[in-house]
């Protein structure tokens, strides 16, 4: 995918002194990214499944496979949008268990204090008001909720617009949460949640406005061989082809909260 990035504004000059004034040409730039193909394995489904069965076996097992795959795809523009350690702000909040596969010990949980800084950094690089979104892992998101106070909590959960999938408005940022986010290492170095787990792993939330990431999505492609004549039942895949990546090359608009690390007691 090919997207152009626009150049630097030509400038601006008071009580202009000089004429004819100078002439510059704006320099655009290409912003690329590559498009990935999902698959799901093939799945076999038995004749007599389909006739002895109470129930539409074809119907339930094509339905996960699609849940799974759009999931999948999900993952995969989390990590595309995820920035590198100097877009990061931690947790600080109370200490919780780590919870991410393969971690251990202890971490910082989210607190309202945490939203606050990501507003303060947002608003120092000028990024619009309108259009910021928090993403909440399912653990950050409880732990946000304790952290408000009661009036706090009712004028959060006053915004929420379930159409658009969003819990909540804190401190400019409409608020999302699914069941896991972003995954970072112990150097603050973004990884997939496919690759091997450490001990050391922290969750991520992630933050971004509207105008400083994009994506692709194609439509899924059903694959089937209905009353296949080697398997004598019926097989099914799916496809789909996406990809999309943080707009800006300076990565404005888009952080991370990452899960600070208690420090050692005495």
């Amino acid at each position: 995918m090919h997207i152009p990035q626009a150049g630097a504004p030509s400038g601006v000059e008071k009580n202009r002194t000089e004429l004819p004034a100078s002439v510059s040409k704006r320099n655009d730039t290409d912003v690329t990214f590559t498009l990935d193909e999902f698959t799901t394995n093939p799945i076999y489904i038995p004749h007599a499944d389909t006739v002895e069965l109470s129930y539409s076996k074809r119907e339930s097992v094509l339905r996960n496979d699609k849940l799974k795959l759009a999931d999948e795809v999900a993952l995969s523009f989390i990590e595309a949008w995820s920035p590198a350690a100097g877009r990061c702000v931690e947790t600080t909040g109370a200490e919780v268990d780590a919870y991410t596969p393969s971690a251990t010990g202890k971490r910082k949980g989210l607190c309202k204090a945490d939203v606050l800084t990501l507003m303060t950094k947002f608003n120092a690089e000028n990024i619009p008001q309108e259009g910021r979104y928090l993403l909440l892992d399912a653990y950050m998101y409880s732990q946000l909720l304790a952290d408000l106070t009661q009036s706090e909590s009712m004028a959060f959960l006053a915004c929420a617009d379930a159409v658009n999938g969003i819990v909540g408005k804190l401190f400019s940022f409409n608020v999302m949460t699914r069941s896991a986010v972003a995954l970072y290492d112990a150097t603050k170095a973004k990884k997939a949640w496919s690759a091997d787990g450490a001990a050391t792993d922290l969750a991520a939330a992630l933050a971004w406005h509207e105008q400083c990431v994009c994506r692709a999505l194609g439509d899924v492609k059903a694959f089937e061989s209905e009353g296949d004549p080697t398997y004598y039942g019926d097989v099914y895949s799916f496809l789909v082809r996406a990809g999309g990546r943080i707009l800006r090359s300076d990565s404005k608009g888009v952080a991370a909260i990452v899960q600070g690390i208690p420090s050692a007691k005495a």
